[in-house]
C-alpha cells in the first residue's frame, strides 16, 4: 500500500496547490476580472490534472478524489480497506497542498473561507459535476484507458465554466477549500451539502454506468 498511497498523496498535494495556488496568482493579475481569473484558475488545473493522472495512474489509479474512490468501490475494484486509507490520504493531502499555496504566496496559513457557495442551484451543478466526472473516468477506462489523463483534465476545464459551482466535484477539494479565504474558496458551512451532492452524483454515475456501459 505505500506506493499507491503515497502516489494519492503526491497527486492530491499538487492538485490543490495548483487550485489554490493559480487561484491566487490568477485574482492577483486580473485587476479585478472575475471572468479573467476563473480562466486563468481553470487553465492550471486541468493542465496539472493531465500530468498528475499520467505519471501517477498506473501507480495507485489516480484517484484525488474521495467520490471516484467512492465509485471505484461500488465498481468493487477497489476494496472498502484500501478506499478508507486512500480517503484519509486525499484529504490530509487536499489541506497540506492548501497550505503549501499559502505560503508560495506569502498568505496566513491558517484561514476558513467566507465566499458563500450554497443552494439548490449550487448543489444540482456539483452533482452533476462529480456524475459527468466519474462517468466520463469509467467510459475511458473501458474504451480508451491511455485516454483517461486528457479526458479527465478537459472534462474538470470544461465544468469549471458550465457549472455554476465551478465543479469542485471532489470532497478533499472541498475541505481542503474551506481552508482558503481566497479566489476559490467555500465557506465551511457550505462544505456538508457540496460533499452530499457530489457522493450523491457519483452513485448516480455508477448506476448509469452498469445500465449503459458496463458488460452484464
Amino acid at each position: 500500500m505505500r506506493r499507491p498511497l503515497a502516489a494519492e498523496a503526491l497527486g492530491t498535494f499538487f492538485l490543490l496547490a495548483c487550485v489554490v495556488g493559480s487561484g491566487i496568482m490568477a485574482e492577483r493579475l486580473a485587476g479585478g476580472n472575475v471572468g479573467i481569473a476563473l480562466l486563468g484558475n481553470t487553465i492550471a488545473t486541468g493542465a496539472m490534472l493531465y500530468v498528475l493522472i499520467t505519471f501517477l495512474g498506473p501507480i495507485s489509479g489516480a484517484h484525488f478524489n474521495p467520490a471516484v474512490t467512492l465509485a471505484m468501490v461500488l465498481e468493487r475494484r477497489i476494496t472498502r480497506q484500501t478506499a478508507i486509507f486512500y480517503v484519509a490520504v486525499q484529504v490530509v493531502a487536499a489541506v497540506a497542498g492548501t497550505w503549501a499555496a499559502h505560503t508560495m504566496f506569502a498568505e496566513e496559513i491558517l484561514q476558513f473561507s467566507e465566499k458563500i457557495r450554497t443552494g439548490p442551484d449550487q448543489w444540482f451543478s456539483e452533482s452533476l459535476a462529480t456524475f459527468g466526472l466519474v462517468i466520463t473516468i469509467f467510459g475511458c477506462v473501458r474504451y480508451k484507458a491511455d485516454a483517461v489523463p486528457a479526458a479527465v483534465g478537459l472534462y474538470i476545464t470544461s465544468a469549471y465554466w458550465f457549472t455554476a459551482s465551478t465543479s469542485f466535484a471532489n470532497p478533499a477539494v472541498t475541505i481542503a477549500r474551506s481552508l482558503t479565504n481566497t479566489f476559490s474558496g467555500i465557506a465551511p458551512a457550505h462544505v456538508l451539502g457540496f460533499i452530499s451532492a457530489q457522493l450523491v452524483g457519483a452513485i448516480i454515475a455508477v448506476w448509469v454506468h452498469r445500465m449503459l456501459i458496463k458488460d452484464r
